[in-house]
């Protein structure tokens, strides 16, 4: 699969944090990109070089949390002919192939104390020294790091240096999740349901019905873009009926009756995010004698099921019972049901 370099959004939070990247993009300061998995980091680190006066020297990544603790200090740094088992000759690290350019550390709270350490004296001198080597080599990189973790949580707790976290925060890009993202999923869903309509030459793009759209509006979205990306595309790859909108979709690819038992015994245990919606009960019919009561609190218990289906957002709501946002209001105010 080709490498997504596009930026797509149209909320004001997301477009901000773009804003944002851009204008510290020309500083030669090192930028710290927090956010949770999947909401884009990566693509914010690649606007930070393409855009900086370094755009046109090397953009190297290292995924911090990819490699065993006994070798994240010989690829940042590289290391001498016989430094340790297996050096069996010298190596460039990370920060030299970066030389003139930008090292995007991803991961970055899983570095090791001892690499915090050696990784300080380059932030504060520019310097590296291979492992096994007795002289530093000087580099000029730009740092930009990456994490999903509360590092001054982890600095107050002893598992991140305070001194390291303060010069690699010189400016502190903070992703919005997906769910943050007003109306850019349903710009996002159209723009990979597109692409993965055109890889499987469907004559034209049929789009989603509106209950699937709804459904899309109203789930959490645990992995953001990633996961709305791999739900979108599935429900296009096992549709078929390239003609009408596809109304199925599939949130939990390993969701089975065939599952394995260990796999039931662990759902069993971990309840998903997503609560059981309430269900009406219904007098029979027989026992109604009072038809307005009873078609009023039968229309409170759907409202209340769907709002508790679609996790409060209301506009996915009322998207899902076929009503406006405004009908959606009315209904609330009428039958006393909170927002929340």
């Amino acid at each position: 699969m080709e490498k997504n370099t596009q930026f797509i959004g149209q909320s004001s939070v997301f477009l901000d944090a773009v804003e944002q990247a851009g204008r510290a993009a020309e500083l030669n300061r090192p930028v710290l990109v927090i956010g949770e998995r999947g909401t884009g980091k990566e693509l914010i680190a690649e606007r930070l070089h393409h855009l900086s006066p370094r755009w046109g020297e090397p953009l190297i990544t290292m995924n911090c949390a990819a490699l065993p603790e006994t070798l994240i200090e010989a690829e940042l740094f590289g290391h001498e002919q016989g430094a340790f088992t297996g050096a069996t000759k010298a190596r460039p690290g990370r920060f030299e192939d970066a030389d003139g350019g930008t090292l995007f550390l991803d991961e970055l709270g899983t570095l090791s104390m001892a690499a915090q350490e050696r990784l300080l004296r380059v932030v504060e001198y520019g310097e590296v020294t291979r492992i096994g080597a007795s002289k530093p080599l000087t580099v000029d990189v730009r740092i930009v790091a990456a994490t999903n973790e509360d590092l001054p949580a982890a600095a107050d707790a002893g598992r991140f240096r305070p001194d390291l976290l303060d010069r690699l925060s010189f400016e502190v890009i903070t992703l919005p999740p997906l769910r943050a993202r007003e109306g850019d999923i349903s710009v996002l869903a159209d723009h990979f349901g597109r692409r993965m309509a055109a890889e499987r030459d469907w004559p034209q793009w049929p789009g989603f019905t509106t209950a699937c759209a709804a459904e899309l509006e109203g789930h959490g979205w645990p992995g953001n873009v990633r996961e709305l990306r791999n739900v979108v595309e599935r429900a296009v790859y096992r549709w078929n009926e390239p003609g009408r909108p596809i109304s199925r979709i599939t949130f939990d690819p390993f969701a089975s009756p065939w599952k394995p038992k260990s796999m039931m015994k662990r759902a069993e245990a971990t309840p998903g995010d997503t609560p059981a919606a309430p269900s009406a009960t219904a007098l029979p019919y027989d026992e109604i004698n009072d038809l307005r009561a009873a078609v009023d609190g039968h229309e409170a218990a759907i409202i209340r099921a769907a709002l508790d289906r679609f996790r409060y957002n209301q506009r996915a709501t009322a998207k899902g019972l076929g009503l406006t946002y405004d009908q959606l209001r009315h209904c609330m105010k009428k039958h006393g049901l909170s927002a929340g």
